[in-house]
């Protein structure tokens, strides 16, 4: 498949690649060598990110206390 850059240096995906990746918006664009590497990236709020390590933190039954102690452990390791 080919993809041409536009006179804006934009590339369009084809639409069999861009289908590959539904839902997904962006990509991590890098280059290796002579290759162009895009991956895909799933943005998250803050807000949504934090939900879920306070989740994480809940189901693993810790408390404020015990994440309180840990970084005061590695704050004094530091």
């Amino acid at each position: 498949m080919l993809a041409k850059k536009t006179a804006k240096n934009q590339l369009t995906l084809p639409k069999k690649v861009a289908g590959a990746f539904e839902g997904i918006d962006y990509f991590d664009v890098s280059v290796k060598g002579n290759a162009i590497i895009l991956k895909p990236v799933r943005i998250t709020t803050e807000e949504s990110g934090l939900e879920a390590i306070r989740d994480k933190i809940e189901a693993l039954g810790l408390k404020e206390t015990d994440v309180k102690e840990a970084i005061r452990r590695a704050r004094r390791t530091a």
